[in-house]
């Protein structure tokens, strides 16, 4: 129960008025420190990363050279089979036509296996020479965001983002120097 003596009522509205004045220097001051607290978010478009960056080009020439020749001999093969498919067109006797047909489709279906058996290496070394170059994308955005003082980047796919915090072509810019390469 409270009492009534005038001593401790007055050191309970004390309390109470000390407690709003705590109260409102609270809420005065909540919006001041805020506004000097300043969060810095960036973003990154990595689909853009993927196929501009430096490592991922070089990359994407090292593969082309690997797979060209390999390539090449397709291509070959696709014209012995166009040879082969006009041979039987011209074939006047039936066993000669059946003979001809046979090896086209043998050679038909040996391009479409090496078709498929080159996409498939292919995919493989390009998923392998992207995961060679994650490391680096991922310290270029790291060490950019240390630089600049960025609190928070975010990486794609977002649902909107502002053009003014897009540092992509900033984190373009530092793996080209890392690889001696010209962004692009």
């Amino acid at each position: 129960m409270l009492s009534t003596e005038p001593g401790q009522r007055l050191r309970f509205d004390r309390w109470i008025a000390i407690g709003f004045a705590l109260l409102a220097y609270l809420v005065l001051l909540t919006p001041a420190a805020s506004a000097q607290t300043t969060l810095r978010i960036g973003y990154v478009d990595m689909e853009r990363l993927l196929t501009q960056a430096p490592q991922i080009l070089s990359a994407r020439t090292r593969l082309q050279k690997e797979f060209d020749a390999r390539d090449a001999e397709l291509r070959l093969d696709s014209a012995r089979l166009a040879e082969l498919d006009l041979r039987v067109k011209q074939a006047t006797e039936a066993a000669e036509r059946t003979d001809l047909s046979r090896q086209a489709d043998a050679l038909r279906r040996s391009i479409e296996r090496t078709r498929q058996r080159l996409r498939e290496e292919l995919n493989a070394r390009v998923d392998e020479e992207t995961e060679k170059a994650w490391p680096q994308i991922n310290d270029a955005i790291a060490i950019l965001g240390r630089e600049q003082g960025y609190d928070l980047i975010v990486t794609s796919p977002v649902a909107y983002v502002s053009g003014r915090i897009d540092v992509t072509d900033d984190v373009l810019a530092r793996l080209a120097r890392d690889s001696d390469t010209p962004a692009r």
